[in-house]
């Protein structure tokens, strides 16, 4: 650790990596051959689309679809694919296929970016994650493909198959249908919905579960368990929540027929764990039903994984010690296991920090920008849980607002935590096992 240096700690490098990945993405959409129109974007809405693809978010100022190039349409899907793993483990693969071996340094890197608890077997995992996602990103690929030759023909099929399978299964939700359409083309389609729901959740459910799941293991850790329960539950009762409240709404699910009703409120269930692709008018739901989009995004995925949020771990950590408290009782339990005490300070923290993430960043767009509080709310969010919905006022957002927003973007990627204990002094390692007296406050 020491060869790593005060200013060259894992979190640090991940953070200035991420942040320097996503300069070069900007000033590469600044050029013209970024746009169709051959003047390429202004520096400030470049800088924002690139940390939206970085940050795998989806939040867009320009419709991608109509006004980037090719070239500039492969610039963003390489910015969300290498965002999504981590530039780390791209620079493992580099190094692998160079004959390079892999530091203590580097291994390093690689425990903060898959959020590891120690280096030992690290460069396998990595080599596991990049097989993983290459494969699902391929055979989402194949059945897009095979689902839309017929409509654009083999070739532009193959582009959107590739691209959007990309797109979907590191949770960025960018899209090339044109004119902010995202998949609402598709809403009745179960081919496509389907297949980009998979994806997502794929993508959302973290790498370490997903090698569990495909190793057909008969016991899974207590992590994997938790994981696939909690995301189970949300999806489940978010679809049914969505069904029940937009059922007569003749702005989203009232015209649809009942199966594209099930299928379209699952999908709109999924989408908020991080991804940012719709099939019905958000913009058209009732305040209540957004202000439950707004929960579900802010939770988000899962640790380890291509999506944002507080993530499911974290959820469930508070509310467990919630209960507890109400019970009296010291000990947080879950499946018959003790969560240790920092674990469940880690959650707090970290859902404690994002609550004034979004609190201050609320505020200063409900100043700057000329929308009501909960289209603002949903927003802010939105970006924070690194999910890609909008309500629509993405595009008309002004200067001050887009810098927010890439701000939140860029938080809720890399961790308010980690960017915490970058931003934050080390203190002398001994001055934090000094136990001073306790005594107690009134609380409540």
């Amino acid at each position: 650790m020491n060869a790593l240096g005060k200013f060259m700690s894992p979190s640090r490098v991940l953070v200035f990596g991420f942040a320097l990945l996503i300069l070069f993405g900007a000033l590469l959409l600044t050029l013209p051959q970024a746009t169709q129109d051959g003047l390429g974007l202004p520096f400030l809405n470049a800088a924002f689309t690139a940390t939206s693809a970085v940050c795998v978010t989806g939040l867009v100022v320009v419709d991608t679809g109509t006004t980037f190039s090719i070239f500039g349409q492969w610039i963003i899907l390489f910015l969300i694919q290498v965002g999504g793993l981590g530039f780390m483990t791209f620079a493992t693969l580099f190094a692998m296929i160079l004959g390079k071996r892999i530091t203590l340094k580097e291994r390093l890197l690689l425990q903060e970016a898959l959020n590891q608890f120690s280096v030992e077997g690290i460069v396998r995992l990595t080599k596991s994650v990049l097989q993983i996602s290459f494969a699902i990103e391929a055979i989402g690929a194949v059945i897009l493909t095979l689902r839309w030759h017929s409509d654009y023909g083999w070739s532009k099929a193959l582009y959107y198959g590739v691209f959007h399978s990309i797109s979907a299964f590191n949770n960025a939700g960018i899209d090339l249908f044109g004119n902010f359409s995202s998949l609402t083309a598709f809403v009745g389609d179960p081919i496509v919905n389907i297949t980009i729901m998979l994806l997502i959740i794929c993508g959302g459910l973290g790498f370490i579960v997903l090698a569990e799941i495909l190793q057909h293991r008969k016991k899974f850790r207590l992590h994997t368990k938790i994981v696939l329960q909690v995301s189970g539950a949300l999806i489940l009762l978010g679809a049914v929540f969505i069904f029940i409240m937009e059922y007569s709404n003749p702005m989203t699910l009232g015209p649809l027929p009942l199966g594209t009703k099930v299928l379209a409120a699952f999908f709109q269930s999924v989408s908020p764990r991080t991804a940012g692709f719709n099939t019905i008018n958000l913009a058209g739901m009732y305040d209540t039903t957004l202000l439950s989009v707004i929960v579900l995004m802010f939770i988000g995925a899962s640790p380890g994984g291509t999506g944002g949020g507080i993530k499911t771990t974290t959820f469930i950590s508070i509310v467990l010690s919630v209960l507890s408290t109400y019970r009296s009782d010291p000990h947080v339990v879950l499946e018959g296991r003790t969560l240790p005490r920092d674990v469940i300070q880690k959650a707090w923290a970290i859902t404690t920090t994002a609550v004034i993430l979004v609190f201050v960043i609320l505020s200063i767009l409900s100043y700057t920008e000329n929308s009501d509080l909960l289209t603002v709310l949903f927003e802010v969010t939105s970006a924070f849980g690194t999910v890609g919905l909008s309500l629509g006022i993405t595009p008309t957002l002004s200067s001050v607002g887009k810098v927010a927003i890439i701000l939140t973007m860029f938080i809720g990627r890399v961790g308010p935590l980690t960017l915490a204990f970058v931003l934050s002094q080390k203190k002398n390692q001994q001055a934090g096992h000094v136990k001073y007296p306790d005594e107690r406050i009134l609380i409540g």
